[in-house]
């Protein structure tokens, strides 16, 4: 199952397709999360299965995924 602790979750970089992700990740680049919003700090997922989405807001979201985080950075994408 997915853990979603609330709201959108998006990779620091602005990926336009679950693809650009997949090869970030694959590269061996240093991929992290976030939620946006006032309290993001204390909901923002470290560890774990999580959904992301992007683009980022105000674009329409295009993709979706899985990922698996470990220490706070993308470590596999389903």
């Amino acid at each position: 199952m997915c853990s979603r602790e609330g709201g959108e979750v998006y990779t620091r970089i602005n990926f336009k397709t679950k693809k650009l992700l997949k090869e970030a990740v694959a590269r061996g680049e240093e991929v992290e999360v976030f939620q946006p919003g006032p309290f993001a700090s204390f909901t923002t997922p470290f560890e774990g299965l999580v959904a992301v989405e992007g683009p980022h807001y105000p674009e329409p979201h295009r993709w979706y995924a899985e990922v698996v985080l470990e220490g706070g950075r993308v470590v596999r994408v389903k």
